[in-house]
């Protein structure tokens, strides 16, 4: 049995090295692995990019070009926990940079992938013993798009 740590494949159309790249840009801990290029044996065009490893804070990415067979969509997303406000705001800022802000913490980057930025502190509020302060919490969250965490420190304490 294996005990390596997973890899998750991100399936591109033909820009998974531009991909790997932009985030590799937006993470501060991160490097590029192999590139692996299509040989003659296909199924793309000899000598352009098939795979690219790459790696985010310690998570290891594929990303594959396959072409256009299979696109993202909202049901797998990569979650950013974030400690303050202002890391929230850089992350928010640059993966919704061609993207698409969507709602409570969610954006879809240029490339279609989804992405939650979420302050650590939130997902304490909400799991947390008291249930009437987690659902303040909750209620003002449904009205964000960015997290706000100001926002909902007021709504935990019951000073929104």
């Amino acid at each position: 049995m294996t005990s390596k740590p997973f890899t998750t494949c991100l399936w591109f159309d033909t820009q998974g090295e531009e991909a790997a790249h932009y985030y590799m840009g937006i993470f501060k801990d991160s490097r590029l692995g192999r590139v692996q290029r299509y040989t003659s044996a296909g199924p793309g065009a000899e000598g352009t990019v098939a795979t690219v490893e790459f790696e985010l804070n310690g998570q290891k990415f594929l990303a594959l070009n396959g072409g256009p067979l299979y696109q993202f969509n909202a049901a797998v997303s990569i979650v950013v926990e974030c400690a303050d406000q202002a890391e929230i705001d850089y992350y928010w800022d640059r993966l919704t940079d061609g993207g698409q802000e969507v709602a409570c913490g969610w954006l879809v980057d240029k490339y279609g992938l989804s992405w939650q930025v979420v302050p650590t502190r939130f997902l304490d509020m909400v799991t947390g013993g008291d249930q009437e302060k987690a659902a303040r919490a909750q209620a003002a969250m449904l009205t964000m798009r960015k997290f706000d965490i100001a926002a909902l420190e007021r709504a935990y304490a019951g000073t929104a």
